[in-house]
């Protein structure tokens, strides 16, 4: 399996604050990784030492392109969390999920009409096709994390990272947005922050428990005691088919 990219005992944070201390995590191609944890604990500091966002303190991220030690420029989407959107920037749809190539094809580059018909196949496997030329501030929550969702993969990442994803999704998406998930891990590596740890359980391969310090669990299947050795512990309710998991209060 090749490695997308390796972080070796790296630490980082904003000032004074150190966020993350001494994290080791390797990501390989078509992984599927459920990131838990509590609030304040280091998970979107994390993305954003991945996406470059960020610096470290201390160790490092080095990106593999095949044998190459370097990061591609199509290596990594992204979906952020819906909050972190300027709904007022007069765009439309079509023109957002385009934006996802500015980096390959450059900020003043006009689209072919390849590029174009694959952003509206994706509107059209997503179900929002018809909004294709709305502008993004007249959408609902659930519509604009599909239509962020398009944008993140339509520069075919080797890796795509997605912030609370489940926060806007609206429940008759929900379904069909796990599936859509579990079609892209055939493609591409995946990486998922998540408080829904119950859900994402169903769907990921494997889990990091992230609270300052990384606890890397190589499968999706967790107990209560893995979890309390971590200083992640977790309390797992199953009501019929699908586990509910409830994250305590953790130890800083």
């Amino acid at each position: 399996m090749n490695k997308i990219f390796e972080i070796k005992d790296l630490s980082a944070g904003y000032g004074d604050d150190i966020v993350l201390r001494d994290i080791n995590l390797v990501v390989n191609d078509l992984d599927f990784i459920g990131i838990i944890g509590p609030n304040g604990g280091g998970k979107t500091t994390l993305l954003k030492v991945i996406l470059g966002l960020i610096k470290p303190y201390r160790g490092t991220i080095t990106f593999y392109n095949g044998r190459q030690q370097k990061k591609s420029e199509n290596t990594i989407g992204y979906l952020p969390q819906i909050n972190q959107i300027d709904l007022r920037f007069p765009i439309s749809v079509t023109d957002v999920v385009l934006s996802g190539l500015m980096s390959k094809e450059g900020l003043f580059s006009r689209y072919s009409g390849k590029q174009r018909k694959h952003a509206e196949d994706l509107l059209k496997q997503l179900g929002i096709f018809e909004l294709r030329n709305k502008p993004i501030g007249g959408l609902s929550g659930g519509q604009l994390q599909r239509v962020y969702l398009c944008r993140a993969i339509v520069s075919s990442p080797r890796l795509l990272m997605l912030d609370e994803p489940n926060t806007f999704v609206d429940s008759r998406f929900e379904n069909d947005f796990h599936k859509i998930l579990k079609d892209l891990n055939n493609k591409m590596a995946i990486i998922i922050v998540s408080h829904d740890v119950g859900t994402i359980t169903w769907y990921v391969k494997t889990i990091a428990c992230v609270n300052r310090n990384l606890h890397y669990h190589p499968t999706n299947i967790i107990t209560q005691k893995q979890l309390a050795s971590y200083n992640c512990p977790i309390q797992i309710i199953t009501h019929g088919d699908v586990p509910h998991t409830v994250l305590e209060k953790h130890k800083l």
